[in-house]
């Protein structure tokens, strides 16, 4: 059956094998177009640029830029295009800050894909923001970093706040890369992040004194809004939660 109108979707992942399957399972949709693909933060928006998609469905840890700052670019180049995150993570502090940077919705690689069709027709046809995952979402209590952050992973955070690579941190603190690596790895697993710029949120949030000595690099403005107070019920068809 041929669709007059299409939902055109560019897929953004940089699991290539997860990206080919989402696209070719996309394709059997018959009121779905693949529009285009990429594997990383600044070819989604190229592509994005270059395609004018009506929904770009995001993973939230590709290489390149922080999520925020892909979305916010998103909506610069292409300002009709809805956004869609998808990933594996349900933490709470994370679905908030892809809300508020500009995602209309927030998915879980768990759920079905009854699910997340329905969600991206969902989307595309209304202005509400949909958060989809498998299980009831967790607690902002139990998502709480379980340790502190010695001194000298403070150090290291608060350069990550200023923007600083891994390279850059290490000149600074006269460390090797390699350890720079291990004490992100530790700080991420302390503060339960999966990003960057999530463990600078996490650490602001569990220590509000938690600032970088030196203002971060100025970016694009990111468009904040407040989200209502969301009610949560199950959908679908294998007890996937949804807020609305």
């Amino acid at each position: 059956m041929s669709i007059e109108h299409p939902i055109r979707i560019v897929v953004a992942d940089d699991h290539t094998l997860l990206r080919e399957a989402l696209c070719e399972l996309l394709r059997s949709e018959p009121d779905f177009r693949v529009a285009g693909q990429a594997g990383d933060g600044r070819a989604v928006v190229s592509t994005v640029a270059a395609v004018r998609p009506d929904i770009v469905l995001l993973d939230v840890e590709m290489p390149g830029h922080p999520p925020a700052y892909t979305l916010n670019q998103i909506a610069h180049v292409s300002p009709h295009s809805t956004v869609v995150v998808l990933t594996m993570h349900d933490d709470p502090h994370l679905v908030q800050e892809m809300l508020s940077a500009g995602a209309r919705g927030y998915l879980h690689k768990g759920v079905s894909w009854q699910d997340l069709t329905a969600a991206l027709r969902s989307v595309h046809r209304s202005s509400h923001r949909v958060i989809v995952s498998p299980r009831p979402p967790k607690s902002i209590a139990q998502s709480a970093p379980r340790a502190l952050l010695t001194e000298r992973e403070e150090e290291v955070l608060a350069l990550v706040a200023r923007a600083l690579s891994n390279r850059q941190i290490a000149v600074q603190l006269s460390i090797t890369e390699g350890t720079v690596k291990r004490h992100l790895r530790n700080i991420f697993g302390k503060l339960g992040a999966v990003s960057r710029l999530d463990a600078v949120n996490r650490a602001k949030v569990s220590a509000p004194a938690f600032t970088s000595p030196v203002p971060a690099p100025s970016l694009p403005p990111v468009r904040i809004e407040r989200m209502p107070s969301a009610s949560c019920e199950p959908v679908g068809q294998n007890g996937s939660w949804s807020y609305r």
